[in-house]
């Protein structure tokens, strides 16, 4: 039973059997986590604030992974999404101030254009960032609901450190159930097929 990071740890390490790994077992448990960032489409993600929008920047919440959805409260049509270099051709075009319309996601802040002609309130609808474990967050939803996620995930990030395992390829499919029987929890599997390629393998696993 993994109920909490130390016995995660212990379960890994036991796993791979191997005691040169057990000081590089962290390190496996951050690269499945950044792993799952991209891989869990799941409600408990989902979350929505306001945001006080006076100048070109605005920071963002904290734990934002991803956005969803922006809107100008009163105004219910979204904000659309431009990259750098539209928005760099925008602001040359016309500097003029107004109601945003567009933003962009920069160094953890939105960059609105037009820049806002008064202050506005933003509804900003996102994904959350997964909490990361640690000796001093010992547990998380994820490790809550799929323990088997983290184990199996840590697993096949220990690839590259033991040099191609024979057992990748099983880890990668149990990984695989793990993640989709997570997503399926809101009655559907969001975006597009996962993937995942493995370290020291030539190919990648379709997650359908």
């Amino acid at each position: 039973m993994i109920t909490n990071y130390s016995e995660l740890k212990a379960t890994i390490a036991d796993w791979l059997n191997h005691d040169d790994s057990i000081l590089a077992v962290p390190d496996f448990i951050v690269l499945a986590e950044a792993q799952m960032q991209a891989d869990i489409a799941h409600w408990r993600r989902h979350a929505a604030t306001t945001l006080s929008a006076s100048t070109r920047y605005v920071d963002l919440p904290s734990d934002w992974y991803r956005t969803i959805r922006i809107t100008v409260d009163g105004d219910y049509r979204d904000l659309e999404l431009m990259s750098t270099r539209e928005m760099a051709d925008r602001r040359w075009q016309d500097e003029a101030a107004g109601t945003p319309r567009y933003y962009r996601v920069a160094d953890g802040r939105l960059e609105l254009y037009p820049s806002p002609s008064e202050a506005v309130t933003l509804n900003v609808e996102y994904e959350q960032d997964i909490p990361s474990l640690s000796d001093s967050n010992t547990s998380n939803w994820v490790l809550d609901r799929a323990p088997d996620a983290y184990l199996y995930g840590a697993l096949i990030h220990s690839a590259t450190y033991l040099a191609d395992d024979a057992r990748i390829p099983l880890w990668a499919q149990m990984y695989q159930a793990a993640v989709t029987r997570l997503n399926r929890e809101k009655g559907e599997v969001s975006g597009s097929n996962l993937r995942l390629r493995v370290p020291g393998l030539g190919g990648a696993y379709h997650y359908r």
